[in-house]
């Protein structure tokens, strides 16, 4: 007798997907934090560079990388090659500051014999002013009873003109405490320099300053019209010393807003009348 046949057991397969690590246990996370670092890093050199440059030299980093306008001022005026435009009239192709495409030239004024005509008027200022600080540091160390002032002189080149300040200091004032009435070692300083400034071209400004220390208000008064009060008492002492009216140019007064030592308004060498040879137009 046939025995009988075992039935067959189907064959199960099993798939056992391995999920991937998630959260903590990836690598997402890292490549994130790096560009975050790398963010911080580029922002705090950003602040570094601020910080550490000046306007200029900003500029220049920002020239550096704008490649399209470096580019196009290499391609323009001469600028791809020595001398590989025209000329220095050349069109330029970047933008002037107008706005807008042009040629850039120079002019050369020319004198009577057509050679090069120099700045006649400016060269001269410059000869008469260190002529004059000469005269007047002479004057003023020569004279035993005026030798304490010197150190009261000041003499700066401008953009309006050579300046010669008349500082105050604790031991001198130009003026009486609170007026606009010179004191008689303001009169004899204010002498010597009228003496070298009579007779030249060059325009007068005058300009008085106060320090920061209020005015009392029982004097009914304030540093602007103080300032503008010892001006007036400057131009006139000078008038009376032989200079002409018509060379004065204007008169002010800034009360303290330009102190000599800006670190201290209240110091009293922040108080001085300050007279300003202007440059002549060159013709």
């Amino acid at each position: 007798m046939a025995r009988p046949i075992a039935p067959v057991r189907p064959i199960i397969v099993k798939k056992i997907y391995e999920a991937p690590h998630g959260g903590h246990h990836g690598g997402a996370w890292k490549v994130a934090y790096a560009d975050f670092v790398t963010a911080m890093m580029a922002f705090f050199l950003l602040m570094w560079l601020l910080g550490a440059t000046t306007e200029k030299q900003r500029k220049a980093l920002a020239d550096y990388f704008a490649p399209t306008l470096i580019a196009s001022k290499q391609d323009s005026a001469g600028g791809t090659s020595f001398f590989g435009g025209d000329s220095i009239t050349s069109v330029d192709k970047y933008l002037n500051r107008a706005g807008q495409t042009g040629t850039k030239s120079m002019t050369i004024p020319r004198d009577a014999s057509g050679g090069p005509k120099e700045a006649s008027g400016l060269v001269q200022d410059k000869a008469n002013f260190r002529k004059l600080r000469e005269q007047l540091i002479q004057k003023v160390t020569t004279d035993k009873a005026m030798r304490r002032f010197a150190r009261n002189l000041r003499f700066t080149e401008t953009r309006e003109g050579m300046r010669i300040d008349l500082i105050d200091e604790a031991n001198f004032s130009m003026f009486i405490s609170g007026t606009d009435i010179l004191t008689p070692d303001a009169i004899n300083l204010l002498g010597q320099v009228a003496g070298t400034l009579r007779g030249l071209p060059n325009g007068l400004i005058i300009r008085g300053h106060t320090d920061a220390q209020r005015v009392s208000p029982g004097l009914g008064t304030n540093n602007w019209q103080i300032s503008a009060a010892r001006s007036e008492a400057t131009r006139a002492y000078l008038v009376r010393s032989g200079i002409s009216d018509s060379q004065f140019l204007r008169i002010e007064g800034v009360a303290e807003r330009e102190p000599y030592f800006p670190k201290n308004p209240y110091d009293p060498r922040n108080r001085r009348m300050s007279l300003t040879l202007g440059w002549r137009t060159v013709s």
